[in-house]
């Protein structure tokens, strides 16, 4: 018999095979830079019809359409497409977001890429997994960090800020770099392709699922001011594979924020 996490894992997979779609429709929801695809739309009907049937009585919080029912014992945080931008110009990065919170905790997390084939998991207390490999983080010092950002492109007005926070970053760590999707860029950190993480403003389903499967791997996550994240509310981020790490970065960024 299945167990709770493999029943997820299927389902997920499921709704990424719904992206594989060459055709797909487009709308701007607030300007070029905020889209949504007929296959956003597609994966978040289907994953709310099966996960309400996994765990009846169950709430919701989604990026499509406003579905925000968390009033729930247990809520779904789905991000149908992290990467919409990605996925609709045939870059890798896009994945399938869904996690699940327990009261104010998340209990389980699955990031699916499907256009990789890569899918990340974690149960609360039980690691964290790629393809079902455990993950960890990395041991890598800050001068040796990758560090993964991203301007605020649904908020240019705090551009300037933010790229003071990454120049001065910059300078001390590696490289940086820029995949364009919050939930991935969280899971690479989880594995090991980098050690930091940085974004000014994000919304629950960028972070939501990533961020368990990154806790269960041994990394850090906070809100800008090092508290934790909010679940069901836009925040700020800072992660990194370690404390100390963690503590140098969350500085950077606390000395530039306004």
């Amino acid at each position: 018999m299945m167990t709770f996490i493999e029943k997820l894992n299927k389902l997920v997979i499921a709704a990424g095979e719904l992206m594989s779609t060459e055709r797909f429709e487009i709308e701007q929801k607030n300007g070029c830079e905020n889209i949504v695809t007929s296959s956003d739309l597609a994966v978040q009907n289907f994953l709310c019809e099966e996960l309400s049937k996994l765990l009846p009585g169950s709430g919701f919080l989604c990026e499509e359409r406003d579905i925000n029912d968390c009033e729930h014992e247990y809520t779904w945080i789905i991000d149908p497409i992290d990467g919409t931008a990605n996925y609709s110009r045939g870059i890798d990065e896009c994945a399938v977001c869904v996690g699940l919170k327990h009261n104010a905790e998340m209990e389980a997390g699955v990031v699916f890429l499907p256009r990789k084939n890569e899918l990340f998991y974690a149960k609360k207390g039980k690691g964290a997994f790629l393809n079902g490999r455990m993950i960890d983080v990395s041991s890598r010092p800050f001068a040796d960090a990758m560090l993964c950002t991203a301007l605020p492109v649904y908020h240019k007005e705090y551009a300037a800020v933010c790229s003071e926070i990454i120049l001065d970053a910059f300078g001390k760590c590696n490289d940086i770099r820029r995949f364009g999707a919050c939930a991935p860029e969280l899971c690479y950190l989880a594995m090991g392709r980098c050690e930091l993480y940085f974004e000014y403003l994000l919304s629950p389903w960028d972070f939501a699922a990533a961020s368990l499967i990154l806790t269960e791997a041994g990394g850090i996550i906070t809100s800008l001011e090092g508290d934790a994240l909010c679940l069901t509310a836009p925040s700020g981020v800072v992660a990194a594979n370690n404390r100390e790490n963690h503590l140098q970065l969350l500085e950077i960024v606390k000395e530039h924020k306004r």
